[in-house]
């Protein structure tokens, strides 16, 4: 098998994250994948590399900016008000605001999108971030583990160079977040292979194929509980082969989700490490760049085996390692067998048992029929820095506000956005419950969530803590001028020196009563018509 240049990113502290006692999500398995990788001897053979871990800019990219300051600044402490009580950025159970979040983050985006500068450069024809493939986070908010995508922006770094991307996902949950990043466009093909029914996201039905400009590129393979090594084998290679051939990428991206082995905690597929390491083998013949990331996987010992050998395949080299483990710091952890093995259960395989898994490969293949010829797009000459800081002026900037350069304008206007916005109420907003604004103008609407521990949807009640508009309207405040005061006050502030005298006494008499005394109802009070 001909060699590969291939490019290992690893980040010694990525293992040191933990989401909290009981969670299912173990950071540490990347540390237990580096040191099997080790004890086997593929370091050697491979070029490794620490990824710069990616800014809060970089990160926007994909993601809000009111998403990743809060990402930056959150902590255990603070993730009930930070989130307002549940109602944002976090929901449920799924993704706690651990200690040192953001930093984890930045290792994983990081590490994807150093992988994707690799490849674009020239310098490997194969990269590997184990620490990444994290594909349910959204745009403005964090799902199933994920919190930052960092196989959007991945993908994104790799369109600089390349017309056409293709990203496929054998993880055994769909990958969403990624679908609906580029579901408008034909730049990207996404292909998911993933369990489908009552399971987390509930999305990626065959009928999702993409809109506009993106129709028929998003191509979703659901199936059924307990699909073997071969069914897999008989949807992956022709769908896979189909996609080559028609779309002809220039750049794949392969998300190796570990949760789709048998025997996985939160898994119901039955593939072994072989056939589960079979995609890695299948796309690396065709010979075009590609970049390997992790994903889930919750069995921690099976997921070290499967990327140790996925990386052994990505070297060319899967035939001449031996199947027993060799000596490494956990290798108490590979008991009893103490081989590089994931074996398969005894499960039913419920895809041939009623014939589905060749309806929904027809529909796949029929679906593929569809695509004309590869689109193309005009491609020029991307610079690798902006010209703010090709120039250094960003550099200038970051030192005059250090030496508190920032000019008396720049404090006035902000001290009065301060104002305006402690000014407008939590409930002020005229939006709707449905839709919803960023910062960036962009709208979207709510949709249901789903748990990936329970599987079940999770209701949030918008109105529970709710913050801060999310748009900046300042035309639809409650604030108004006061003509007889000249001053600005709230639309509910009572304006208490312009009533009588005998009306005042009977509000002043009625201190401490469940509702006012005298002339003035309690609804005068609150709206401020008793003037």
């Amino acid at each position: 098998m001909s060699k590969r240049r291939v490019a290992y990113y690893y980040d010694g502290d990525t293992g040191s994250y933990t989401y909290g006692l009981g969670h299912p999500m173990k950071p540490h398995r990347m540390r237990v994948t580096h040191d099997l990788v080790s004890a086997y001897g593929m370091l050697d053979k491979m070029h490794v590399l620490r990824p710069k871990r990616a800014t809060p800019e970089a990160m926007t990219a994909f993601h809000t900016d009111e998403y990743i300051h809060f990402l930056n600044r959150v902590t255990p402490e603070t993730a009930e008000e930070l989130t307002y009580h549940g109602t944002r950025f976090l929901m449920g159970e799924d993704n706690p605001a651990f200690e040192g979040v953001f930093e984890f983050c930045s290792i994983s985006a990081g590490g994807s999108i150093s992988a994707a500068q690799r490849i674009s450069s020239g310098a490997a024809d194969i990269s590997i971030n184990w620490a990444g493939g994290l594909h349910h986070a959204k745009k403005r908010e964090a799902s199933g583990f994920c919190y930052i995508n960092d196989i959007v922006l991945g993908i994104l770094e790799l369109l600089r160079t390349y017309p056409r991307v293709l990203y496929i996902d054998i993880d055994c949950h769909h990958g969403d977040g990624v679908e609906e990043a580029f579901y408008t466009t034909d730049r990207v093909m996404t292909c998911s292979f993933h369990k489908f029914g009552e399971y987390f996201p509930g999305t990626g039905t065959q009928e999702d194929r993409g809109r506009g400009k993106g129709r028929n590129y998003t191509v979703n393979i659901p199936l059924k509980d307990g699909i073997t090594d071969e069914a897999f084998k008989r949807v992956f290679e022709p769908i896979i082969n189909k996609i080559m051939e028609i779309y002809r990428p220039g750049a794949v991206i392969l998300q190796c989700g570990a949760d789709s082995l048998a025997g996985d905690k939160l898994g119901c597929f039955n593939l072994t490490m072989n056939g589960h390491a079979h995609c890695v083998q299948y796309l690396r013949a065709f010979n075009v760049p590609l970049i390997l990331l992790g994903g889930g996987g919750y069995t921690v010992k099976n997921v070290a085996r499967t990327w140790t050998y996925e990386t052994a395949c990505a070297l060319g080299i899967q035939d001449d390692i031996d199947p027993n483990l060799p000596w490494n710091e956990y290798f108490e952890w590979f008991g009893p067998r103490y081989r590089l093995e994931v074996p398969e259960n005894n499960m039913d395989d419920l895809n041939v048992r009623d014939g589905s898994l060749d309806k929904v490969r027809a529909t796949a293949l029929q679906q593929l029929s569809q695509l004309p010829c590869a689109p193309s797009v005009g491609m020029h000459e991307v610079p690798r820095e902006s010209l703010g800081r090709h120039l250094g002026l960003d550099i200038a900037e970051e030192d005059a506000d250090e030496d508190g350069g920032t000019d008396d304008l720049d404090r006035r206007l902000a001290q009065h956005s301060r104002f305006v916005y402690k000014l407008q109420e939590p409930g002020g907003s005229d939006e709707s419950d449905d839709e919803r604004y960023d910062s960036d103008g962009s709208s979207y609407r709510r949709r249901k969530r789903m748990s990936i521990l329970s599987n079940r949807v999770v209701n949030v009640d918008p109105d529970i803590g709710r913050g801060p508009p999310r748009g900046r309207r300042f035309f639809k405040s409650s604030v108004r001028w006061d003509e007889t005061y000249g001053r600005v006050r709230l639309g509910k502030e009572p304006v208490l020196g312009s009533l009588n005298g005998s009306r005042l006494g009977g509000m002043m008499d009625a201190t401490g009563r469940s509702t006012p005394g005298g002339d003035v109802t309690m609804e005068e009070w609150e709206d401020g018509t008793s003037v």
